[in-house]
Protein backbone atom coordinates (compact mmCIF):
# COMPACT_ATOMS: atom_id res chain seq x y z
CA UNK A 1 0.00 0.00 0.00
CA UNK A 2 1.50 3.35 -0.66
CA UNK A 3 1.76 6.15 1.35
CA UNK A 4 0.25 10.00 1.11
CA UNK A 5 2.86 12.05 -0.29
CA UNK A 6 1.74 15.69 1.01
CA UNK A 7 0.74 18.03 -1.73
CA UNK A 8 0.36 21.74 -1.53
CA UNK A 9 -3.14 21.48 -3.03
CA UNK A 10 -4.69 19.69 0.09
CA UNK A 11 -3.66 22.60 1.78
CA UNK A 12 -6.93 24.99 3.13
CA UNK A 13 -4.54 27.80 3.41
CA UNK A 14 -5.04 28.44 7.66
CA UNK A 15 -1.71 27.32 9.24
CA UNK A 16 -3.22 25.53 11.93
CA UNK A 17 -5.43 23.26 10.13
CA UNK A 18 -3.46 22.46 7.22
CA UNK A 19 -0.71 20.86 10.09
CA UNK A 20 -3.11 19.08 11.63
CA UNK A 21 -4.11 17.35 8.12
CA UNK A 22 -0.69 16.93 7.50
CA UNK A 23 0.07 15.18 10.92
CA UNK A 24 -3.23 12.91 10.33
CA UNK A 25 -1.41 11.75 6.66
CA UNK A 26 1.59 11.43 8.47
CA UNK A 27 -0.33 9.09 11.49
CA UNK A 28 -2.02 6.95 8.21
CA UNK A 29 1.58 6.76 6.80
CA UNK A 30 3.00 5.59 9.71
CA UNK A 31 -0.03 2.88 10.25
CA UNK A 32 1.10 2.11 6.13
CA UNK A 33 4.61 1.51 6.96
CA UNK A 34 3.92 -0.73 10.06
CA UNK A 35 1.51 -2.68 8.58
CA UNK A 36 2.72 -6.49 8.60
CA UNK A 37 5.98 -5.50 10.76
CA UNK A 38 4.46 -4.42 13.94
CA UNK A 39 3.04 -6.31 16.45
CA UNK A 40 -0.97 -5.89 17.57
CA UNK A 41 -0.37 -3.97 20.43
CA UNK A 42 1.71 -1.96 18.80
CA UNK A 43 -0.56 -1.24 16.04
CA UNK A 44 -2.94 -0.48 18.40
CA UNK A 45 -0.84 2.28 19.87
CA UNK A 46 -0.38 3.80 16.45
CA UNK A 47 -4.15 3.59 15.29
CA UNK A 48 -5.48 4.89 18.70
CA UNK A 49 -3.00 7.45 18.31
CA UNK A 50 -4.64 8.07 14.58
CA UNK A 51 -8.24 8.40 15.83
CA UNK A 52 -7.67 10.31 19.37
CA UNK A 53 -5.82 12.40 16.71
CA UNK A 54 -8.64 12.75 14.65
CA UNK A 55 -11.17 13.39 16.92
CA UNK A 56 -9.74 16.41 18.59
CA UNK A 57 -8.69 17.62 14.78
CA UNK A 58 -12.80 17.68 14.38
CA UNK A 59 -13.39 18.89 17.62
CA UNK A 60 -11.11 22.47 16.56
CA UNK A 61 -12.51 22.43 13.21
CA UNK A 62 -16.19 22.60 14.61
CA UNK A 63 -14.94 25.14 17.21
CA UNK A 64 -13.36 27.29 14.78
CA UNK A 65 -16.16 26.66 12.47
CA UNK A 66 -18.74 27.80 15.24
CA UNK A 67 -16.45 30.95 15.91
CA UNK A 68 -16.43 31.99 12.58
CA UNK A 69 -20.39 32.00 12.15
CA UNK A 70 -19.78 29.32 9.18
CA UNK A 71 -23.76 28.95 8.39
CA UNK A 72 -23.23 25.11 7.80
CA UNK A 73 -21.61 24.11 10.06
CA UNK A 74 -24.57 21.63 11.41
CA UNK A 75 -23.88 19.94 7.94
CA UNK A 76 -19.86 19.75 7.96
CA UNK A 77 -20.77 18.29 11.40
CA UNK A 78 -23.09 15.82 10.33
CA UNK A 79 -20.28 14.74 8.16
CA UNK A 80 -17.85 14.33 10.15
CA UNK A 81 -20.12 12.19 12.49
CA UNK A 82 -20.68 10.14 9.56
CA UNK A 83 -16.82 9.17 9.13
CA UNK A 84 -16.63 8.80 13.06
CA UNK A 85 -19.32 5.83 12.76
CA UNK A 86 -17.40 4.10 10.22
CA UNK A 87 -14.38 4.69 11.74
CA UNK A 88 -15.81 3.31 14.94
CA UNK A 89 -16.97 0.71 13.85
CA UNK A 90 -13.58 -0.72 12.23
CA UNK A 91 -11.86 0.55 15.34
CA UNK A 92 -14.04 -1.86 16.99
CA UNK A 93 -13.72 -4.79 14.60
CA UNK A 94 -9.81 -4.26 15.36
CA UNK A 95 -10.03 -4.51 19.14
CA UNK A 96 -11.99 -7.49 18.66
CA UNK A 97 -8.98 -9.13 16.74
CA UNK A 98 -9.87 -8.75 13.06
CA UNK A 99 -7.26 -7.19 11.16
CA UNK A 100 -8.67 -4.09 9.46
CA UNK A 101 -5.63 -2.32 8.75
CA UNK A 102 -5.60 -2.23 5.06
CA UNK A 103 -9.82 -1.25 4.69
CA UNK A 104 -8.81 1.43 7.69
CA UNK A 105 -6.23 3.01 5.68
CA UNK A 106 -8.14 2.93 2.43
CA UNK A 107 -11.45 4.72 4.44
CA UNK A 108 -8.72 7.56 5.79
CA UNK A 109 -6.93 8.02 2.71
CA UNK A 110 -9.86 8.24 0.81
CA UNK A 111 -12.07 10.21 2.81
CA UNK A 112 -9.52 12.58 4.39
CA UNK A 113 -8.20 13.41 0.91
CA UNK A 114 -11.84 14.23 -0.11
CA UNK A 115 -12.83 15.76 2.55
CA UNK A 116 -9.89 18.14 2.80
CA UNK A 117 -10.35 19.09 -0.95
CA UNK A 118 -13.83 19.99 -1.05
CA UNK A 119 -15.76 20.19 2.41
CA UNK A 120 -12.91 21.88 4.61
CA UNK A 121 -12.92 24.57 1.62
CA UNK A 122 -16.08 25.88 1.92
CA UNK A 123 -15.18 27.22 5.69
CA UNK A 124 -12.19 28.80 4.54
CA UNK A 125 -13.53 32.15 3.23
CA UNK A 126 -15.60 32.38 6.25
CA UNK A 127 -12.52 31.38 8.50
CA UNK A 128 -10.39 34.42 6.88
CA UNK A 129 -13.19 36.69 7.06
CA UNK A 130 -13.41 36.40 10.86
CA UNK A 131 -10.15 35.78 11.74
CA UNK A 132 -7.28 38.81 11.27
CA UNK A 133 -4.21 36.99 9.97
CA UNK A 134 -2.89 38.87 13.37
CA UNK A 135 -4.44 36.20 15.18
CA UNK A 136 -1.77 33.39 15.43
CA UNK A 137 -1.03 30.56 17.46
CA UNK A 138 1.66 32.26 19.08
CA UNK A 139 -0.60 35.68 20.25
CA UNK A 140 -3.14 34.44 22.72
CA UNK A 141 -5.87 34.64 20.42
CA UNK A 142 -8.52 32.43 19.75
CA UNK A 143 -6.10 29.88 17.85
CA UNK A 144 -3.06 29.19 20.25
CA UNK A 145 -6.27 28.67 23.26
CA UNK A 146 -8.50 26.62 21.29
CA UNK A 147 -5.13 24.58 20.20
CA UNK A 148 -4.01 23.99 24.23
CA UNK A 149 -8.02 23.24 24.91
CA UNK A 150 -8.08 20.44 22.10
CA UNK A 151 -4.96 19.15 21.50
CA UNK A 152 -2.94 19.79 25.09
CA UNK A 153 0.06 21.32 23.15
CA UNK A 154 1.53 24.50 22.00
Amino acid sequence: MNRIEWKPEFEVGIGVIDVQHHRIVDYINTLIESKGSTQHQELALIIDSLIDYTYSHFAFEEALMEEAGYEFLTVHQQTHEAFTRRLNVLHKSFRDGMDVSDELVELLKTWLINHIMSDDQSYVAVVREKFSVTDKMSDGGWFSKAYRRFFGEN
